[in-house]
């Protein structure tokens, strides 16, 4: 297996504009967040590779595989087990049969494949249902970016990291994870949603960055109640969230936000 630090120190030059090179003064040692591979399999069977940040690698092969629709429900990942050479592989409960080539021909697409539109939202609305009825005071949704900042002390060593987490309707938070990819940061956070405590209809994905398409196609999948993110989302974004009836709220800071979708989720 790979190593499990999620930070390393390496060299650096501490620079200010101005100075000369003779002034750069003497490397130091600073701490970076770690990136390697992980190859992630199904019954022996490879599915994908993804570059990420070491740690909580059951959770993310657990959410990579519901959020990406290979499985519809936690509970049928049996176990996820562990080799050489950063390979995980899932293993399936019995009686789950999963078609493995219709999941390389890619069932979703995220923006960097330049596939998108109807097609991709149609995709997620075949297996994800649309939200319950539930309701989130609104000083809540403001704070829960900054509640999540509160609980990253990976980003706090390097400055490298995305998070997300998984907060109730009170804004207590349920998980958080981080990870170099905020997609990955996502995932995490949805695979160590215990068997038991899925689904989470009345629960919010906080993520620390912009909330594109995919960021809601997972909370969609997952079946959460919402996003909440610190920057804004995209349009296709925007759209999947109000065609499943998502709370969608962005630019949280402080005690105010913007509503993209789901503005009847607010109470007070």
């Amino acid at each position: 297996m790979t190593t499990q630090q999620r930070s390393t120190a390496v060299h650096v030059h501490r620079v200010a504009s101005g100075e000369s090179r003779d002034h750069a003064g003497s490397p130091t040692l600073d701490a970076v967040a770690v990136e390697e591979p992980l190859e992630i399999q199904l019954d022996g069977h490879s599915l994908a590779v993804v570059m990420r940040t070491p740690g909580d690698d059951a959770d993310l092969v657990r959410g990579f595989l519901l959020t990406e629709g290979v499985v519809l429900r936690p509970s049928e990942v049996r176990t996820v087990e562990f080799g050489e050479d950063a390979v995980a592989d899932a293993r399936l409960a019995e009686g789950v049969v999963v078609d493995i080539e219709q999941f390389s021909r890619n069932l979703f697409v995220s923006s960097s494949c330049g596939v998108c539109g109807k097609a991709s939202i149609e995709a997620v609305e075949l297996l994800a249902p649309r939200a319950p009825e539930f309701a989130v005071r609104r000083e809540v949704v403001a704070g829960l970016t900054d509640r999540l900042g509160e609980l990253q002390p990976t980003f706090e060593e390097t400055g490298g990291l995305h998070a997300a987490g998984i907060f109730d309707l009170n804004g207590r938070a349920l998980v958080v994870r981080e990870d170099i990819g905020r997609h990955n940061a996502v995932d995490k956070a949805i695979g160590a949603l215990s068997v038991e405590a899925w689904p989470l209809p009345h629960a919010l994905l906080v993520v620390s960055g912009r909330q594109s398409f995919e960021i809601v196609q997972k909370a969609a999948m997952a079946r959460l109640g919402g996003v909440v993110g610190v920057s804004a989302p995209s349009s296709l974004a925007v759209e999947l969230a109000r065609e499943l009836g998502l709370l969608l709220a962005g630019f949280a800071r402080g005690d105010r936000f913007n509503v993209y979708a789901g503005a009847e989720r607010l109470d007070g």
